[in-house]
């Protein structure tokens, strides 16, 4: 039996949902904000969420990817009774499987439940199919699962992929894994860098050149494409193309013939295009510097890698994969590591992701050569000054009770009688903090926000019509609004 579980602070909603989702068949749970959404899906094996918006302890949209990275990974169906249709892209790009507005009619609840359940059936049988061959990507993060598996469905198909992520996330191995895990994985895989290609040989090494086309052309050459005929080409880098290259390159795309330069005829060529890009192409489309129909041949199917700070389950196995090869390369005996070691990779953000916690590990080893284990010393200076800083900074907050590098607003609560020396009510004193909290918050709101309404509501949870409600309660105005207070 399917187990559900609704997070709202509205209890007359929440008994509804429960009545209705248990008239259907199905085990249902209900609690009143996020604290205890999470704690409940930790423990309890949850098949779908339906998650509100707006609750007491923050907004339902940032923990979307909290949940889907629990071992149960449940569908997350946002509810809400503020119609956003900006909160609703957002709840989809963020992972949640489909976006509802209350009230809703039991039939909805019906269909959106079966439709979820015949998803999570289906999404289990392929994944069960096939194991997918890692080709070297190492990992057993939630988060990382999650994206093999979406590799093992994007691989079978014919669709260009883009795979995006930060600088050294390991958009190149997941581009040989869909090619490995793909039905043209005995056929060639054909990889380039688009930053090593200069522009004035980008067709060149592209598509081609006849013998005698220009100045040097002293033999036929055949391009990428036609290299990877029957296989997979893999463009590392794709937003660094020229915009006349782009042209180019989308006529390939679509007509899936290629003419090389110097010559009359369109040969046709069956590749299958993989590329990947730490760049964002949506912002470069709309700048002007990225052709939108190129973007959209691209970006057909898409898989987006996290950052390694982001999936930190992976760095222990990680760490055990690439330390036996860097003592290999070093000619040394296998190494162990202290407890110390593995805490400060922890602690550490990784910009450089699991590029730079390679490097890192290589270092290590080249210094404790001589030594039967690495050990935080061994790391290179620059994170363990990073982790200095940090260290120091987690001293002062506990010290002080605040941050060193962040503003901090605090409410004092003071109960006080009126002026006819009564003592208020519990009901009245606390409409009382309530104002005083709203006020200190909003104000610090827009000075963050920088007067930003739209960051506002994101960052608030608020509907656009409530905000500005209460903005209106407390007298603070947008357009007087001043910085400096």
């Amino acid at each position: 039996m399917a187990k559900i579980l609704v997070i709202d602070d509205d209890l007359i909603f929440n008994e509804l949902m429960q009545a209705q989702i248990s008239k259907l068949g199905y085990e249902c749970d209900t609690v009143g904000n996020l604290y205890q959404g999470l704690s409940s899906a930790e423990n309890i094996h949850y098949d779908i969420v339906f998650l509100d918006v707006t609750l007491p302890d923050g907004n339902g949209l940032s923990k979307i990817q909290d949940f889907k990275t629990l071992k149960s990974s449940p569908e997350i169906v946002i509810i809400t009774g503020q119609g956003d249709p900006e909160g609703a892209e957002l709840a989809i790009k963020n992972g949640a499987w489909d976006y509802i507005q209350k009230p809703t009619s039991i039939n909805t609840v019906q269909l959106t439940i079966s439709r979820a359940l015949q998803f999570r059936i289906n999404k289990s049988r392929s994944a069960h199919k096939k194991q997918v061959v890692r080709n070297g990507i190492i990992g057993k993060s939630q988060q990382l699962l999650q994206c093999l598996e979406h590799l093992a469905q994007v691989s079978l198909g014919k669709n260009n992929i883009l795979i995006t992520g930060e600088t050294g996330t390991g958009k190149e191995l997941f581009a040989k894994a869909v090619h490995m895990n793909s039905p043209r994985a005995k056929n060639q895989l054909i990889v380039a860098d688009c930053t090593s290609i200069p522009e004035t040989l980008a067709e060149s090494l592209l598509f081609g050149h006849l013998k005698g086309s220009f100045t040097g052309a002293n033999a036929r050459t055949l391009g990428l494409f036609m290299q990877a005929d029957g296989g997979t080409l893999f463009l590392d880098e794709i937003g660094d193309l020229s915009m006349p290259v782009q042209k180019s390159f989308l006529r390939v795309l679509q007509e899936r013939k290629v003419k090389p330069i110097g010559g009359k005829n369109e040969t046709p060529c069956d590749f299958r295009l993989v590329s990947a890009t730490n760049r964002n192409l949506e912002k470069m489309v709309t700048n002007g510097t990225f052709r939108k129909d190129l973007y959209y041949r691209l970006s057909t199917s898409n898989v987006h890698l996290p950052p390694l700070r982001d999936r930190k389950d992976d760095i222990l196995p990680l760490l055990d994969y690439y330390l036996p090869i860097s003592c290999k390369e070093l000619n040394s005996d296998i190494k162990d590591y202290t407890q110390d070691y593995v805490e400060a990779l922890l602690s550490y953000n990784w910009p450089g992701n699991i590029r730079e916690l390679i490097s890192a590990i290589n270092t290590s080893c080249a210094k404790a050569v001589n030594e039967d284990e690495i050990c935080v010393h061994h790391l290179p200076t620059d994170i363990r000054a990073y982790l200095a800083k940090i260290k120091l900074s987690s001293f002062d907050r506990k010290k002080t009770g605040k941050t060193t590098d962040q503003k901090t607003v605090e409410t004092f609560i003071r109960i006080k009688k009126d002026s006819l020396g009564h003592y208020p009510t519990y009901k009245e004193a606390r409409r009382r903090i309530v104002d005083n909290m709203e006020k200190v918050y909003f104000d610090d709101l827009l000075c963050h926000t920088k007067k930003d309404i739209t960051k506002a509501i994101q960052i608030s949870g608020l509907s656009r019509a409530r905000l500005y409600e209460l903005l209106k309660k407390h007298a603070i105005s947008v357009k007087n609004y001043n910085l400096t207070n």
